[in-house]
């Protein structure tokens, strides 16, 4: 069978071109892509050639927030039917290294993990009509199940495991700096968790619109508004929780100076060396913390999106055919327009 290919071989150098593609062997499962999410990190590969130090060294099929249909089994798989929907789980960790082995497989040292340019090879992505992928990634959902609000599985899942990092937010006040997908999404998943209070800050009114209907009990644009954030610095702060999504040097030091002493700071966006105000961050004993991908929260946002917990549909804001993903990358890019822009592979 002949699959489409959307692949990258270098900075602002994207085609769109057709392969063969082989049966599934093993407990390998033949999916047909239905959609699949533009994310950061394929905006960074594309638009830049890379992610900091992280290049695109040989042509790589982007893309790792995909769903679909089965359409073939390998002789090993069972529990799957040919014709049912899943979503996919770009993840794939080895399961034997010594992080696999203390139950961090986001750290595991031979991570295989869609779209990443990160080991050489480069691990090739889910941006095709037709991709194999490993039983233990492939999770069902119901017929019923909107294939892109699937897609978002993974994203849904970063934020997940976000919330996780920042402990119990039952009846906590929390600050999402960056109200972009992983932002917005963020906030739904801080409503589940039982935040009283949660603001979501930006530079785009779109995008804190979207945020609004994702759980965002307030909104403030920092662009024309920023001056409402100096309310939440009083008496050396305000929120127990920041949620920290948009890498920016300045959502840093607000989300310093608005956090509560002994507040705790989760670092969700990424970008370059950013400068760190550590005398406010020590005198108030603010607890910094990262948070990386993602393990068994895969699992719990499929079961969130197919149960309809948490709706993730305001996210998606456009759809373009894989034919015109160059388009895709570049509404994608406008933040004043988009928040989650998806592929759709129906050909």
């Amino acid at each position: 069978m002949q699959t489409r290919v959307c692949r990258l071989y270098g900075q602002d150098d994207l085609r769109i071109e057709t392969e063969a593609t082989t049966d599934p062997v093993g407990d390998e499962i033949l999916i047909r892509v239905g959609a699949g999410g533009v994310c950061g990190s394929d905006m960074h590969y594309y638009f830049e050639g890379g992610i900091g130090q992280i290049r695109v060294r040989e042509p790589i099929i982007l893309g790792h927030e995909a769903a679909g249909t089965i359409v073939a089994l390998g002789p090993d798989v069972t529990g799957f039917s040919v014709g049912q929907n899943v979503a996919i789980n770009p993840s794939h960790p080895c399961g034997t290294c010594k992080y696999c082995q203390q139950d961090l497989q986001q750290h595991c040292l031979n991570m295989k993990f869609f779209g990443s340019a990160m080991p050489m090879p480069h691990i090739q992505g889910a941006f095709r009509d037709l991709v194999n992928v490993r039983q233990g990634q492939c999770y069902p959902i119901a017929d019923s199940t909107d294939i892109g609000r699937a897609a978002c599985a993974e994203p849904l899942a970063v934020c997940l495991h976000a919330v996780a990092r920042a402990g119990n937010l039952s009846g906590k006040k929390v600050l999402i700096t960056g109200a972009g997908p992983i932002g917005s999404l963020c906030a739904a998943a801080a409503k589940r968790a039982a935040a009283t209070e949660i603001v979501v800050t930006d530079l785009q009114d779109f995008a804190l619109g979207v945020a609004r209907k994702m759980g965002a009990t307030h909104t403030i644009n920092i662009a024309t508004a920023g001056d409402e954030l100096t309310a939440y610095e009083r008496d050396k702060g305000h929120f127990d929780v920041c949620l920290e999504c948009s890498a920016a040097p300045a959502a840093l030091r607000t989300a310093i100076s608005t956090l509560r002493p002994q507040g705790i700071l989760v670092q969700v966006g990424v970008a370059g060396e950013m400068p760190v105000p550590f005398n406010p961050l020590v005198a108030k004993e603010i607890t910094v913390t990262g948070t990386f991908r993602f393990h068994t929260e895969f699992g719990d946002a499929v079961r969130m999106i197919d149960s309809g917990e948490i709706d993730v549909a305001p996210v998606i804001t456009q759809t373009y055919a894989l034919e015109t993903a160059k388009e895709a990358f570049d509404i994608a890019r406008d933040r004043s327009k988009s928040v989650k822009v998806q592929l759709s592979f129906a050909s």
